[in-house]
Parts: structure tokens; C-alpha cells; sequence
């Protein structure tokens, strides 16, 4: 029971990175590519760590902090690393897709403004 946890830990965290990285490619502008980049870094590479821990643990009977504070770390900082990189971009004038149906920060933004 445990290889078949692991096997599948370690399979949904490899279809996360492929299908981050398809999306990467696929997408059409910043935000929609910036947003499968961080669904694969969040819920694969913590996949992919998860289940090593969980190897080590049930094989050899070691808890790995490292591999504990690296799905912490990931799961903290690749949200809020795209966040950044898409409110920067945001900023700079880079254009959403000629098919986005609207802009929310674009709106909140003259909404703040309004309120100054």
C-alpha cells in the first residue's frame, strides 16, 4: 500500500510539471503562462517532494526536514512570486490576450484612484 501512495504522489507531481510546462508553451500571454508555472512549481515539485519523503520514511524510517521545509518553502514563495512577476508586468504595460474578458486590477486600480 505504501509504494502504490508513493507511485502516485510521485505520478500526479509529474503530470503537474508536464502539464505546467505544455502550458508554458501553449498560452497565450504573461498571466495564463505565469498561472501554469505556478500550478506546476506548487502542486508538482511538492508532489514529486512528498512522495520522497514519504519513500524515506516508510523505506529507511528517516523524516527529512529538508524535504519537509522544501514543499514548505515552495508552497509559500511560487504564489507569491508570480504574483509579483504579473502586478510588475501589470504595471509596465504588458497587455493582456486580445480574447481576456476583462481586467480587474486595471478596474480596481482607477476605483482606488477615484476614491483619492
Amino acid at each position: 500500500m505504501n509504494k502504490i501512495i508513493i507511485s502516485l504522489l510521485l505520478l500526479c507531481g509529474t503530470f503537474f510539471v508536464i502539464s505546467g510546462s505544455i502550458g508554458i508553451l501553449r498560452f497565450p500571454d504573461i498571466y495564463t503562462r505565469l498561472h501554469a508555472a505556478t500550478k506546476a512549481a506548487t502542486l508538482g515539485v511538492a508532489g514529486v517532494l512528498l512522495g520522497a519523503f514519504l519513500f524515506l520514511y516508510f523505506e529507511n524510517g528517516i523524516i527529512s526536514g529538508k524535504l519537509i521545509l522544501g514543499i514548505i518553502f515552495i508552497l509559500i514563495t511560487a504564489p507569491v512570486s508570480a504574483h509579483m512577476i504579473s502586478r510588475a508586468a501589470h504595471q509596465t504595460g504588458v497587455k493582456l490576450w486580445e480574447h481576456s474578458v476583462r481586467d480587474e486590477l486595471a478596474r480596481d486600480q482607477e476605483e482606488h484612484k477615484a476614491k483619492i
